[in-house]
């Protein structure tokens, strides 16, 4: 089973973001804080790491999804990744023109986690809202609350799948 998972939002979050509620996390990134930019310090969000070491121990072949374009960032989201120790897994990134809906079908993964995109617009801006009709129904979209983690999604692969 592939699996891509946003990074920025859904695994990971900016350092200010420690010891506040999600909705100020939120409020943070719409007033422009200034950890927002300092990828490599990006903290995980919850238990992340050991929710998807789960899901990998059960077969699932874990991609990453950044929203970072330039080399250096990607670089250190990936750093960050590692750091917190994330299971090991690609970390993909949008080339040149493309978009997310892009990326997600150059992939083709079989569920795709990301969080809703409050902070910055909502739904018409998460990568399931940019796929093809044709890949929406081949990709099982697992909706989470931006800041608000993955640790309520089950530890099971199968029930993960199962969820409506």
């Amino acid at each position: 089973m592939k699996m891509l998972v946003f990074t920025e939002g859904t695994l990971l979050m900016h350092r200010n973001g420690l010891g506040v509620p999600r909705e100020e996390r939120v409020r943070q990134v719409q007033r422009g804080d200034p950890s927002l930019r300092d990828w490599r310090s990006y903290v995980p969000i919850g238990g992340s790491p050991e929710k998807l070491r789960r899901w990998r121990d059960q077969g699932a072949q874990i991609f990453y999804m950044t929203s970072r374009k330039a080399v250096r960032d990607v670089e250190d989201i990936g750093e960050a990744l590692k750091v917190h120790g994330f299971p090991p897994g690609e970390l993909i990134f949008r080339d040149g023109l493309e978009g997310y809906g892009d990326v997600a079908e150059r992939l083709m993964p079989d569920v795709l986690i990301e969080d809703d995109c409050e902070s910055i617009g909502g739904e018409t801006e998460m990568t399931y809202s940019r796929v093809s009709a044709a890949s929406k129904r081949r990709i099982k979209l697992i909706k989470v609350r931006e800041f608000g983690g993955v640790d309520h999604l089950p530890d099971s692969l199968s029930e993960l799948m199962a969820r409506p």
